[in-house]
């Protein structure tokens, strides 16, 4: 399953029924699981981990060193994938700049045409990014939030789970779960409910949890009250213990503005 026009590192660890397509690039010391399929001219580059039943298409560039100046030439960088990926054409995943540390990709994500992924960034499960989307470092990204086509994520930037970001957007504060997020400035759109209800989620805490980001965004309080208005008038819930705790635990703040009408 290992084409002879294929370069694999005899140090590489491949695993049980992995197809490697003519011209790809393996590095040493990189471990690929069972049932991968590595296209052409694509490039696995050492200290890459990944998973079972991954696909990495044509011109993709794994564990690329990190464009970053806290990196230090030379040292290790670090990317781990699990199973079930699709990583299209042309994208570019970064390793780590710190030699503690890992640039992370879950499970079930599908990543199209030119994505970007820099170091250190943390994408769990289930995610879809679109064409072109950029990355900036340290960034993370919860289960199955959508970048549409040509998002760009600013370093740092936390995007909570069932989020959708749509086209273009330039993103430089933490995205709270749930929300539709659109146009520059960056700015509230409504909640994801669409998504929410094919997941199963019921009538009910869908609007309990538009009556959070009522309050929230057309509340006129500022963030630390509307949380409190929020414990005091909304029946908890799982998915509203967690907008309340991806809140409280934003280091850098969350998107403030809103839609104009």
């Amino acid at each position: 399953m290992i084409s002879p026009l294929a370069y694999v590192d005899p140090t590489a660890k491949i695993g049980n029924n992995v197809e490697i397509k003519p011209f790809a690039y393996i590095e040493a010391g990189v471990e690929i699981g069972d049932n991968c399929v590595i296209m052409p001219h694509a490039s696995i580059l050492e200290g890459t981990k990944m998973g079972k039943n991954n696909i990495i298409y044509q011109n993709a560039v794994i564990g690329a060193t990190p464009q970053d100046f806290h990196y230090k030439e030379g040292h290790p960088h670090k990317v781990e994938i699990g199973d079930d990926n699709r990583i299209r054409e042309n994208v570019v995943i970064a390793g780590s700049s710190y030699d503690d540390g890992a640039t992370k990709i879950g499970n079930g994500n599908f990543l199209m045409d030119k994505v970007h992924i820099c170091h250190d960034v943390v994408i769990h499960n289930k995610c879809v990014l679109g064409i072109g989307v950029n990355v900036a470092g340290e960034c993370e990204i919860d289960d199955c939030s959508i970048q549409s086509s040509y998002v760009q994520l600013q370093q740092h930037v936390h995007v909570g789970r069932y989020s959708l970001i749509q086209n273009g957007c330039r993103v430089q504060k933490d995205v709270p779960p749930y929300v539709i997020l659109g146009g520059n400035p960056a700015a509230y759109h409504g909640v994801n409910a669409f998504v929410l209800k094919h997941e199963g989620v019921e009538e009910r805490i869908l609007r309990h949890i538009a009556n959070t980001y009522r309050l929230i965004y057309t509340g006129n309080f500022s963030l630390e009250d509307a949380v409190i208005k929020v414990r005091e008038q909304i029946p908890m819930s799982s998915e509203i213990e967690n907008i309340m705790s991806f809140i409280q635990n934003s280091k850098y703040g969350i998107v403030r503005h809103m839609k104009e009408e």
